[in-house]
């Protein structure tokens, strides 16, 4: 993370909330979390740390205030159309990283769990979408409210288009209304709605079961996931079928195989 002025308070905070398992806090709950450049570059290298780090097998990403994340910071955007090119530049620059930054979370070796407590609109609501799963609150929303503005949210549109239907993602780039921790979990867009104040911890749990697991076969699954996403029917047997070969020949695939037979938990010694 980049340094900060002793009398300022860090924008992101990292934690291990228990072994295995770190989180990350976005910490502008003054200005909604708003994803600004630092931020943005904040998390990029965050998550593409932790993603080497051996020690870690899952990442949490939580946030301070009442507020998950607004999107973009549209104040810090707005002052750039005084800039000699009308801000175009900025704009470019910042949407690049921001979608670097999502890239990063999909890549990411470690699954990523986004733990919601509050409002989660425009790339906020993309970064929970990005997000390999998501807890959320009963007192959460999402939104994709660009249109409202002028700014249709083409970019958290991608997110949003691989985690639910076409019509509900059209539905909610359209309309630009907030739906609830309820709606997004029949949406597909969320995994699981809980009582306010328990969404770290259940989120955490799930990353403990997930860090308790081998962390080369979740590494290669995950990668293979998104990867069969992307392909035709024939096309994603077949690749899948290449990364079945790979894993079973896998010292972890060997010993899990071998644990099971043998009636004994795995020795996975993290991989």
């Amino acid at each position: 993370m980049q340094d900060t002025p002793t009398d300022a308070p860090a924008i992101l905070l990292q934690s291990e909330v228990e072994p295995g398992v770190a989180m990350l806090t976005l910490n502008r709950p003054d200005a909604r979390n708003a994803l600004s450049p630092a931020l943005i570059r904040e998390l990029h290298d965050a998550i593409e740390r932790l993603g080497k780090d051996d020690t870690i097998g899952a990442i949490i990403i939580a946030a301070k205030g009442s507020v998950f994340c607004s999107g973009h910071d549209v104040k810090e955007l707005t002052a750039h159309r005084s800039d000699p090119d009308g801000g175009k530049a900025f704009y470019r620059k910042t949407m690049y990283a921001c979608s670097a930054m999502m890239l990063s979370i999909v890549m990411c070796p470690k699954p990523v769990i986004a733990a919601v407590e509050g409002h989660a609109t425009a790339a906020g609501c993309q970064l929970v979408a990005t997000c390999d799963l998501a807890v959320a609150s009963s007192h959460a929303d999402f939104a994709t409210p660009g249109v409202n503005i002028g700014l249709f949210c083409s970019t958290p549109m991608v997110a949003l288009n691989r985690n639910v239907s076409r019509k509900r993602a059209m539905e909610m780039l359209l309309l630009g209304e907030p739906i609830s921790a309820t709606e997004a979990k029949n949406y597909g867009l969320i995994n699981r709605v809980m009582p306010a104040g328990s969404v770290v911890g259940e989120a955490a749990a799930m990353a403990h079961v997930i860090a308790s697991k081998s962390r080369t076969t979740v590494a290669m699954g995950k990668a293979a996931f998104y990867r069969q996403t992307e392909m035709g029917l024939v096309d994603a047997y077949s690749f899948a079928s290449e990364v079945m070969v790979d894993n079973l020949m896998t010292p972890a695939a060997e010993e899990g195989i071998a644990a099971f037979l043998e009636k004994r938990p795995p020795n996975w010694g993290n991989d």
